[in-house]
């Protein structure tokens, strides 16, 4: 296909905007990428501890599209991606019990982020930049970031921020795109880790080997073990402690330590009786603020999963299609392949 003059400039560098750029890129078209964090990845983020990493946003995602298995199955050929958990259990009541269904799989390899970065090369990404406002002049854009500095002109914008950072960037131009973000509620998150010197002990009735487990409604919804993923078996045990939505609503200002306290004590409440966890050596927690969309703004069907006006501003994202790794990443995709359409009059002949 042959690269357009049209640019597009994408806020946001998780899942969505990844997808969204690597499909315009993939197509010829000039796009740059900004966020506000160090690197790429959202909530699809790690972070590096003395001796271990950890993830502290989306533990694995799941495949049901048709197109994202296909998108599965490169990074997987790539090695960015391997199945996990095979050994998923569930706490109860009635005690641990392996947790056995149909559904596949996968996580990012060595680390989640590693997704993430394998969509981002070759991309144009502007890190640590937080853009705070746009300005329309001359029917093009331009972007103002946290230190003053002006990006651009660019033809399309793109927003792939959680709906309420993003309403504050469409309300000055656009008011039916900023009451569309106001209709999404994003949801926060609480995420703890657990860094140990020695390795967990045994637990009775429970595989040596269980990688990850579901609790009950309370503090605690998931605890996975960072050592026990594709490609961390020579680092240290350590634990990730994702708590309830409705938990860390309750919870939402609290202090991080008192957070990672409160949920190691639920995962060590949730350990079949007489089992003793050893002492942390690094414990801490991480707010994820919008974590995850709770109401979704679905639209008409032919722009069912983003929202794009006429001068050339546009939405993706979970909120737009479901909380799901995959759904960010067709929302991103669609809006991509509408935008390189849109950019493109020869395809759009060619397709009819």
């Amino acid at each position: 296909m042959p690269p357009t003059s049209a640019t597009t400039a994408i806020i946001g560098a998780g899942i969505a905007g990844l997808a969204c750029a690597r499909t315009l890129h993939d197509a010829g078209c000039p796009v740059v990428l900004f966020d506000k964090g160090r690197g790429p990845g959202g909530r699809m983020s790690s972070r590096h501890l003395p001796g271990a990493v950890v993830d502290l946003g989306a533990q694995f995602f799941s495949v049901r599209d048709t197109t994202f298995r296909q998108q599965v199955n490169e990074w997987q050929e790539s090695g960015c991606v391997a199945p996990w958990p095979q050994t998923l259990w569930q706490a109860d009541e009635a005690g641990w019990q392996p947790h056995r269904d149909t559904l596949e799989r996968f996580i990012g390899t060595p680390r989640m982020s590693s997704v993430a970065r394998h969509l981002a090369r070759g991309l144009d990404l502007a890190s640590s930049t937080r853009i705070e406002r746009l300005d329309r002049d001359a029917e093009r854009w331009w972007l103002s970031d946290a230190r003053g500095e002006r990006h651009g002109p660019f033809d399309r914008v793109v927003i792939s921020t959680p709906s309420p950072q993003a309403r504050a960037l469409t309300a000055p131009h656009d008011t039916a795109l900023a009451e569309a973000c106001e209709a999404v509620i994003q949801r926060p998150c609480w995420a703890a880790w657990a860094r140990f010197e020695t390795p967990l002990p045994t637990l009775p009735g429970v595989a040596e080997d269980w990688q990850a487990v579901r609790l009950p409604p309370g503090p605690l919804r998931f605890v996975s073990r960072n050592d026990h993923k594709p490609g961390r078996g020579s680092q240290g045990e350590s634990l990730s402690l994702l708590a309830h939505l409705a938990w860390s609503e309750a919870n939402l200002e609290a202090e991080p330590d008192d957070i990672a306290s409160q949920l190691l004590a639920a995962f060590r409440d949730a350990l079949p009786s007489g089992t003793h966890l050893p002492k942390p050596s690094s414990l801490g927690a991480h707010r994820w603020r919008y974590a995850q969309p709770d109401v979704f703004a679905r639209g008409e069907a032919v722009n069912r999963d983003y929202r794009l006006s006429r001068d050339g501003l546009a939405l993706c994202g979970d909120g737009w299609r479901g909380p799901r790794v995959e759904d960010a990443w067709l929302s991103g995709r669609h809006l991509g392949e509408a935008l390189r359409d849109a950019a493109t009059p020869s395809s759009d002949s060619a397709s009819r």
